[in-house]
């Protein structure tokens, strides 16, 4: 990251930069790793690169999904099913949580992705 974008980074709201450190997880698999639970990966017509595009292309966030502006959480219709994604933030060892979700040197992502009745 060069200074600018340190600089400009710093001048973001809080939730937006925790939002566009989550968007990079989802749109370029950066800052974390995907999970996938079992039940997922057994669905008939399970594609990786489907629901890879799918999570780079949701948009699906207002209020009632995403109330801290933090672009966390969706539901996708795929597969035939209904599901359901989450992003928890950890310590650069993922033992613990993060101290600071909004500094990516202190935090990875954990993308969950499971089923609606698996939450």
């Amino acid at each position: 990251m060069t200074a600018s974008e340190k600089k400009t980074c710093a001048q973001l709201p809080r939730a937006e930069r925790i939002a566009q450190l989550n968007d990079k997880l989802r749109f370029q698999g950066l800052g974390g790793a995907t999970i996938v639970t079992r039940a997922v990966v057994h669905l008939d017509g399970f594609c990786p690169r489907e629901l890879a595009a799918a999570l780079a292309g949701y948009c699906g966030f207002d209020p009632d999904n995403d109330p801290h502006g933090e672009r966390d959480f969706g539901d996708l219709e795929l597969f035939g099913a209904e599901l359901l994604w989450k992003i928890d933030y950890y310590d650069p060892d993922y033992r613990f949580g993060s101290n600071d979700p909004a500094d990516a040197a202190q935090t990875k992502r954990i993308l969950t992705v499971m089923l609606a009745s698996e939450y």
